[in-house]
């Protein structure tokens, strides 16, 4: 087959990525479509690029040195890119490359003006948008000046920007190939930039057009304020109309130049508002034809609009799947379990499988669909109440959708004649041994399925597994573990609202929970320097344990004097612990037991910053600390009027919240522990698929839904392109944030604190355990990283039970996602640590290293 160096954009479609590149694909598909109007043109193809590289060989080893690169090499980047562009833009285009371009302008017209942009094969994709990084020529007259404009196309896929980009995310610079766009120039009275989706909101159903006079050069570049209309259902619901001092416009020789506009049209809009319906009629078929939302670039020319770009707007959070029209509130459950990263398809599908309630998928996240609970008055009332004391951004999130009375509906509580309430269980006494027995009933269970799943294989495993689940659900709907867990959530409520009632004390629980019994997350902190005490003695372990990178290293323990102490430590350390890690809801992250060099890092923290004996007394500092409070809190209470009731009242619940408060940490031990026993089997069934041939690798099950493995299995064939996708995807979703609150038009509902007596300045937050405390700020987002000094604060995005560890050298704590019964806020308020957690963007505002002061009592942080 003979490659074509130029195809007219006529003969192009949709799927020709890898010969036009991605703009030059999407504008061929948009020409093709009856009623849109696209300037004519033609594509420059990857053949062509392929072809100028051969005749180019030194840049063969330049690539090969930019491949071992990092994105922080940025000298060398930049040194290496600029010589692969000098390199491209010198190579003389060979005479039958150049006939082909300069035979497509004689039939277009040689001496009319094009625009010449660069296409890339890895630009423009649905999830991953290159805007910006590449090369766009306006105006560009007579055939000499546009093959020196496509050299600089070609040239501009080396760009500094370009290579840093690829470089993070993962993508090799020999895959990616260049093509070039030439279409013939419009001289637009005005242009600018279509969003088929609200760009900020995420809202689907609202579309955003920013117009200017002349080129739309002057938008894209900055040079104006565009006016900015908002249409939704073929209305214009808000417009900001700009003073528009300055145009870009084409010469008539080449080029472009700025132009100052006459004074008495710079407040006039640049569209009417027929115009504007009118364009985002255009952009709806746009956005259907391709699928998604569009970020699409117009030129008005005549009362007519041309479309000159159209690609995906890839910053957009996806919307769960409804199968249906009706209107729906999502509440994301990564922010209440503290992890808020994307999930690979196993874990997504192992979560929904073993949750008490249904959940959705979007973007690799989970969320709960509280629509339902919105409608009914009463189950509202309980709702908002339950996230309010949660996470009030959430509550006021919620609040926001329903202060708009059209989209969640009113169901009015069925009346008298509806089924009868139903009755509360009566209260459970406040008894040591209830948390003995649902300890021992989950210890009991999880024997059972270790046992139990031994003799499993094939697709007998993935049988017992379904009916493993659903005993996991019953263990974790056991009611009286529920009435356990809200014992100790209404007990700590309690005091802390009828304290700040009583003695006007803000958040007394805190104090009075300090080294709470029971709790497995705590002493999982507290283990770890008992380990570290086992190791301080023997200075050999130490000096092996700070060079260790393999995650064997514990077979070369015994070697050392002390080695087979240390060895004993940390394995008795991980058969308790070992199940958990960060991000442990997600079954496929690799645990500690599996990856036990990321406990190494903290182990060593603990040997330098803490003396033998330091978890015995710190638990023993709390529980003394505790007891003092109980005792001042009592004898003030006594001195007040019916001082005996209310001391009496309080001592009940502060025993209450002592019983029980630790056992909420409990149930989600279980639910790791059970993943880890599910996890290793389902490892072996991929072990067996990867010797038939079946599966590259093991990990590759990570991309598969429980489901789809459980065929795979029973099949032994996979679609491995599949499984390529899913990796794709995945590694888009890290480039999304989830929002706490999300509704079925994609709009990302952002709550605030609404608060008014917070210092300028600060960062507020939601106080989960109080005190006040000074200190440097360590920004960690990856625990393995963690270099901790006495006296540090961790500010990170969120900690789930596995950063506990961390907890024991630090002296407050800042997240971005929390709420007052998050993990991180119970350990936190049983270590003692003033924290303040749900503070939005904290790892970009604070810098690693500053000096802050956090105000765990009070909510928010100072920047000093």
């Amino acid at each position: 087959m003979i490659e074509r160096y130029v195809l007219d954009l006529q003969e192009v479609d949709a799927t020709q990525v890898a010969v036009v590149g991605g703009k030059g694909a999407h504008l061929g598909g948009l020409s093709r479509l009856e009623g849109i109007r696209v300037p004519v043109g033609f594509c420059v193809t990857t053949a062509a690029f392929r072809r100028i590289m051969a005749e180019a060989p030194s840049v063969d080893d330049l690539l090969d040195q930019l491949s071992r690169l990092t994105p922080d090499d940025r000298e060398t980047i930049r040194t290496l890119s600029a010589e692969i562009r000098r390199t491209i833009e010198g190579t003389a285009i060979p005479v039958d490359l150049a006939a082909a371009i300069t035979r497509a302008l004689a039939r277009l017209g040689e001496r009319v003006a094009y625009a010449v942009r660069s296409s890339a094969t890895a630009e423009d994709l649905p999830t991953a948008s290159f805007a910006g990084q590449q090369d766009t020529y306006l105006n560009v007259v007579g055939p000499m000046a546009i093959l020196d404009h496509v050299s600089r196309c070609w040239a501009s896929l080396f760009t500094e920007r370009a290579v840093t980009y690829r470089l993070r995310n993962g993508i090799d610079h020999r895959t990616v190939r260049m093509a070039v766009v030439v279409q013939q120039m419009v001289l637009p009275d005005a242009a600018g930039i279509l969003f088929t989706a609200d760009p900020v909101t995420g809202n689907r159903r609202v579309a955003t057009v920013d117009a200017g006079f002349g080129l739309g050069e002057a938008l894209v570049s900055g040079l104006v304020n565009p006016d900015v209309f908002k249409v939704r259902d073929g209305e214009i619901v808000a417009r900001a109309i700009a003073a528009k001092q300055r145009a870009v416009h084409a010469l008539p020789a080449g080029g472009t130049q700025e132009v100052a506009i006459d004074s008495r049209r710079q407040e006039q809009p640049a569209l009417t508002d027929v115009q504007v319906v009118r364009l985002v009629e255009l952009g709806r078929r746009i956005e259907a034809h391709f699928g998604r939302p569009q970020d699409i670039e117009w030129c008005l020319v005549d009362d007519g609009f041309q479309i000159v770009q159209s690609r995906p707007i890839t910053t957009l959070f996806p919307i769960p799947e409804a199968g249906d029209q009706d209107n729906h509130v999502y509440v994301s459950v990564g922010h209440g379990q503290m992890m808020t990263d994307p999930m690979k398809p196993l874990g997504v599908s192992v979560w929904q499988l073993t949750a008490l309630a249904p959940m959705h998928e979007a973007g690799g996240r989970l969320f709960v669909d509280v629509t339902p609970r919105l409608t009914s008055p009463a189950s509202r009332a309980g709702l908002l109440d339950v996230m309010g004391r949660g996470d009030p951004l959430i509550r006021d999130a919620l609040e926001t959708v329903l202060d708009r009375d059209d989209f969640v509906p009113t169901i009015p509580d069925a009346g008298p004649g509806g089924p009868p309430p139903r009755e509360a269980p009566a209260p459970i006494e406040t008894d040591p041994a209830i948390v003995a027995e649902l300890i021992a009933r989950s210890q009991v269970s999880i024997a059972a399925l270790e046992r139990d799943i031994r003799t499993k294989t094939g697709p007998a495993l993935f049988d017992f597994l379904l009916e493993a689940f659903q005993d996991h659900k019953r263990v974790l709907s056991d009611p009286l573990s529920i009435q356990a867990i809200m014992a100790g959530m209404e007990a700590t409520w309690w005091l802390n609202d009828k304290l700040q009632e009583w003695l006007g004390e803000k958040n007394a629980a805190d104090t009075l929970t300090l080294s709470a019994p029971g709790n497995i997350t705590s002493e999982m902190g507290l283990a770890l320097l008992d380990v570290a005490d086992v190791i301080r003695p023997y200075p050999e372990v130490v000096a092996f344990l700070e060079g260790v990178e393999d995650d064997g290293f514990l077979d070369d323990l015994p070697k050392l004097a002390g080695g087979t102490e240390a060895r004993e430590a940390v394995e008795v350390y991980l058969d308790r612990y070992g199940m958990r890690c960060v991000g442990e809801i997600d079954i496929t992250r690799p645990r500690w037991r599996e990856r036990p060099t990321t406990l190494v890092p903290v182990i060593l923290d603990n040997v330098r910053n803490f003396g033998p004996g330091a978890a015995e007394r710190r638990f023993e500092q709390g529980r003394q600390k505790a007891q003092e409070k109980e005792q001042d809190v009592l004898s003030r209470l006594r001195a007040l009027p019916d001082g005996d009731q209310k001391a009496d009242e309080a001592k009940r619940m502060i025993d209450r919240v002592r019983t029980f408060i630790g056992y909420r940490e409990y149930p989600k031990y279980g639910i790791v522990s059970r993943y880890f026993v599910y996890k290793q089997a389902l490892l072996k069934e991929a072990e067996r698929l990867v010797q038939a041939d079946v599966l590259p690798e093991q990990e590759d099950i990570y991309y598969l839904t429980f489901h789809e493995l459980h065929d795979v299995v029973r099949g032994n064939r996979v679609d491995d392109q599949l499984i390529q996708e899913r990796k794709e995807a995945y590694r888009s979703y890290h480039a999304l944030t989830p929002p706490r609150v999300l509704t079925s038009d994609g709009e990302a509902v952002t709550g605030a604190y609404r608060r008014d007596d917070v210092p300028a300045g600060a960062l507020v937050g939601l106080p989960v355990s109080a005190g006040t405390v000074e200190g440097r700020a360590r920004v960690i987002l990856d625990m393995a990283r963690a270099d901790l000094e006495p006296g540090d604060i961790l500010v990170t995005a969120h900690t789930d039970p596995s950063w506990t560890p961390l907890f024991v050298a630090i002296t407050g704590l800042v997240t971005e996602v929390g709420g007052l019964m998050t993990h991180g806020a119970v350990i936190a308020r049983e270590y003692g640590l003033p924290a303040v957690v749900g503070v939005v963007d904290a790892t970009r505002l604070i810098p690693d290293g500053q000096r802050i002061r956090v105000h765990g009592s009070d909510g928010y942080v100072e920047i000093l």
